[in-house]
């Protein structure tokens, strides 16, 4: 799983990394940490070291500007922190607003997170249609709010407030 958030040197959120991959770069001094997690340690025959929550590169890597968020199942599914926008449970499937026989499209403003009843029950309808009005509109993350939205609700709570209001 992909816990640990990687910040440019600038500061900027560049993506997700494993835990052992977040140790490797700081015993390799091409990174540092800017958070750890307050009880867990890495621990090894020459080593002790804070579990890195975020870490923060030495050496400014540099970017091609990407203007979206790459569309996805899980994305969409990430972004709506697993909630269904119909009824608010949990959701396991991604409906299209606009269903694809009626040509929607696979986007972030077409697509939201369901339960399966619901989906099933919205069937090949539009939300207006099937007397389903959404609690929630679909929105487009930005790059940055997508990578920091798939830490996951416990890591994200847990990041820096200027971290997290700067990607917001």
């Amino acid at each position: 799983m992909r816990d640990t958030l990687v910040l440019n040197a600038s500061f900027e959120p560049l993506s997700t990394v494993t835990l052992n991959r977040a140790v490797v770069l700081v015993l390799q001094d091409k990174a540092v940490v800017e958070q750890a997690h307050p009880e867990l340690r890495m621990r090894g025959a020459a080593v002790d070291i804070p579990a890195p929550r975020v870490i923060r590169l030495c050496r400014y890597v540099r970017v091609p500007f990407r203007r979206q968020a790459p569309w996805s199942r899980r994305g969409v599914l990430v972004r709506d922190r697993h909630r269904c926008a119909y009824c608010g449970r949990r959701a396991t499937t991604v409906d299209h607003v606009v269903p694809r026989s009626k040509g929607g499209q696979d986007t972030w403003l077409n697509t939201v997170a369901s339960c399966a009843e619901d989906n099933h029950r919205k069937a090949n309808r539009t939300p207006e249609q099937a007397g389903m009005p959404l609690l929630r509109e679909p929105f487009e993350p930005t790059p940055a709010d997508a990578m920091l939205l798939a830490l996951g609700t416990e890591e994200f709570d847990a990041l820096p407030e200027w971290l997290v209001s700067a990607a917001a």
